[in-house]
């Protein structure tokens, strides 16, 4: 479903990714760890089309994300790629239901069905009475399960996290844990996740551990 073959990535002479390769299966949840400055959200951005790798290449179902040309990648991205992040990076000016809605819009879907699909996650998360607030009415917690709906808003084969719960208290990050297993079950949803938290990472399908650039056997 995802393969990397020998990603390498530098930054000004250093080399962070040193031939990288792994493969991922859909349904699958996996955690890369690794200590500070080891690589993971650079090989997460690569992995995820945010970023390009220096050489290697990166296929997400069977596609060669590394052949693609920018419009195609922006395209692709849109269509089967969801992305969490560690500050929810919402919309300020914009509802909560008008931050899920935002991946339609960009991909010129309909109006009408983009917010009854996200008017359905919301519910799904428990987060219906909250539709018409904004993020700053929101709490912590709600605001990375908005997160979480907008990253599955146009059902996505794979959805990449950046330390998710790491600007949650362990309650809410308990939670939204608990939510990615839950979505795994009931969806088969695909989660690739950078995290420091050992629980998580421990209850992962699989642990991708990060050093020297590398991934270890």
């Amino acid at each position: 479903m995802i393969r990397a073959e020998n990603i390498t990535k530098s930054y000004n002479g250093l080399q962070v990714l040193k031939g990288i390769n792994f493969s991922i299966t859909k349904g699958e949840i996996a955690a890369i760890v690794g200590s500070s400055g080891a690589g993971k959200t650079t090989l997460l951005q690569i992995a995820g089309t945010l970023d390009k790798a220096d050489s290697g290449s990166l296929f997400i179902n069977e596609t060669n994300i590394t052949t693609l040309n920018a419009a195609k990648l922006a395209a692709f991205r849109n269509q089967n790629i969801g992305f969490i992040f560690q500050f929810h990076q919402l919309l300020p000016e914009f509802t909560a239901l008008e931050n899920v809605c935002f991946p339609a819009w960009i991909g010129n879907k309909n109006k009408a069905e983009a917010n009854a699909r996200a008017l359905e996650l919301l519910d799904y998360l428990n987060l219906s009475n909250r539709a018409s607030h904004k993020p700053a009415q929101l709490s912590g917690g709600e605001q990375q399960r908005v997160a979480v709906a907008r990253a599955l808003m146009n059902n996505p084969a794979v959805v990449f996290a950046d330390e998710p719960s790491g600007n949650l208290d362990s309650k809410n990050a308990d939670e939204l844990h608990d939510l990615f297993f839950k979505l795994r079950a009931e969806f088969n949803q695909t989660f690739v996740i950078v995290t420091h938290n050992e629980m998580l990472a421990n209850r992962a399908d699989r642990k991708l551990i990060i050093k020297d650039g590398v991934i270890q056997p």
